[in-house]
């Protein structure tokens, strides 16, 4: 097990870029300030996450090919794609241009299941083919596949002036090893070991097995790098809401505050018919954030975090946050010895 000195490898943030309905281009901007912002204070990547028809970002391939020319180092990502919303095919495309234009820094996270309220939105999405969609597995078998070039058509050669390629273009080498899987449960975490992926695991979580959210994680860590090619090199990220006080106004303390309190009810139980359990927002200065994370069975599993900014702050909250998670990275945890914040 690691100890405390043990510096993480990467330290990155999330977050969900909200927006004005009436007036969107503020919101989408404030995202990419933030991914700037990141990059300066030296965090080694930055996420935003995938919203359909709510006010937070819709396009993450659109965002993140907007911050890869805004940036130079920071490494970009999706957490996650909602894979029952996209052709694999088209967004393999899309995937790789983004990649070739950001010099290989994208990190595309992906789920499976079938879209959110899909009654409800089906009939815009797939009129033709909504009772006929497979929303497992295969869907990201086919992602991959297309991304790590493998063939997709029988054809290819030169018709008239035209030259065609069997597989997707731009093909973009390495793309198919930074391919995530956000998962919440174990067969999830199996499957992506076995599939050589990378694993997202967050701030939700199936109670199977437990109704302890850290012994539940840990078991999904575990799950996975067992299946792994790599096994224990098998990379996973953690995502957990972490807010981090110590320089925030009375007024932004006492907002961080009644946040998570309204949150807390969710993590006591399992939630719903699925059994999703919820991890408490964690709160406090960085000396008390450090001696929580620490206790966390799965943290001291892992080397690499994107904690998730709140869904609902305004953008100079999630300004003071960052400058915050940076500082946790000079404390006496793990990000007390991160040793490349700063660089």
């Amino acid at each position: 097990m690691p100890v405390p000195t043990q510096p993480l490898r990467k330290l990155g943030f999330l977050t969900i870029g909200l927006f004005d309905g009436d007036d969107p281009r503020p919101g989408h901007e404030s995202t990419l300030r933030i991914i700037e912002l990141g990059e300066r204070l030296g965090f080694d990547s930055a996420w935003v996450r995938h919203r359909h028809l709510q006010y937070g970002i819709s396009s993450p391939v659109a965002i993140l090919a907007a911050a890869s020319q805004r940036t130079t180092r920071i490494e970009l990502g999706t957490a996650v794609t909602p894979l029952g919303w996209e052709n694999p095919l088209r967004l393999a495309e899309d995937l790789a241009t983004v990649d070739i234009l950001s010099g290989g820094r994208l990190n595309p996270g992906v789920s499976v299941g079938p879209p959110m309220h899909y009654d409800q939105v089906k009939d815009a999405l797939h009129p033709d083919t909504a009772d006929l969609e497979d929303f497992g597995y295969e869907r990201v078998r086919r992602l991959l596949s297309f991304v790590r070039g493998e063939p997709v058509t029988d054809f290819s050669g030169t018709e008239g002036f035209e030259v065609f390629s069997d597989r997707v273009q731009p093909h973009s080498p390495g793309l198919g090893d930074r391919m995530w899987y956000g998962g919440a449960s174990l067969r999830s975490a199996r499957w992506a070991g076995e599939h050589g992926m990378n694993f997202l695991t967050s701030s939700v979580v199936k109670a199977e097995e437990s109704e302890d959210f850290a012994e539940i994680q840990l078991s999904h860590i575990r799950e996975f790098r067992d299946r792994h090619p790599q096994g224990q090199k098998g990379r996973v990220s953690q995502g957990l809401v972490v807010i981090p006080t110590d320089t925030a106004t009375p007024e932004q303390r006492a907002k961080y505050e009644e946040y998570a309190a309204k949150r807390a009810p969710r993590t006591a139980t399992p939630q719903g018919p699925a059994r999703m359990m919820f991890a408490p927002d964690l709160v406090g200065s960085s000396a008390e954030i450090a001696e929580r994370l620490y206790a966390h069975a799965a943290f001291r599993e892992i080397d690499e975090v994107a904690f998730a900014l709140p869904f609902t702050f305004d953008h100079e909250d999630y300004v003071q946050t960052p400058h915050r998670y940076r500082h946790e990275a000079g404390a006496r945890t793990r990000l007390a010895t991160h040793d490349r914040v700063g660089r």
